[in-house]
This record gives structure tokens, sequence and C-alpha cells, in this order.
């Protein structure tokens, strides 16, 4: 499971977590949902820390592929492309 999808799932199972506390709690359903969310952030904050981390790692390492991919298309575009750096994916 990637780490942005186990991220997205804490969080909202925190939320749904805190929520769950409040719920006996007598006040209005706005002002709870809105605790919910603050008190969830912050807790997502310090206990889902690893998976926002792995997450950001995954997306900064997409990042550079797309960066790279991005640089030796414009070198192939532009004719700078050797040949012995051929895409070794394609047969040919």
């Amino acid at each position: 499971m990637s780490a942005a999808v186990k991220y997205t799932l804490g969080r909202i199972g925190l939320f749904v977590g805190v929520l769950a506390a409040l719920w006996f709690v007598e006040m209005n359903m706005f002002l709870r949902l809105m605790l919910a969310l603050v008190f969830s952030a912050a807790l997502s904050f310090f206990l889902l820390r690893g998976w926002r981390d792995e997450m950001a790692g995954e997306m900064a390492e997409a990042a550079e592929r797309r960066r790279a991919e991005k640089e030796h298309l414009r070198s192939a575009l532009a004719g700078e492309d050797q040949p012995d750096q051929a895409d070794p994916h394609r047969e040919g």
C-alpha cells in the first residue's frame, strides 16, 4: 500500500476516532465536527509523522523521476541523445 493511502486513511481514522470521542459531549454538531477536525489534525502531526515523511519521500522520488524523464525527452528532441544511451525499454 502506498504511503499516501496509508497517511490518508490514518487521517480519516483519527478524525472518526476523535469524533466518536466527542459524540457524547453535549454541543452543537457543527462545533463537534470542527473540534474533531482540529484535534485530529493536531494528533496526526505527532502520531502520523512516519507515514507523512514516507509519503513526502515517495513524492520527492516521483518528482525526481519526472524531472529526469523530462530532461531526457528534451535532449532527445534536441538531437543530443546518444545512441548508446537509448531507452532500455525500447527494442531496436
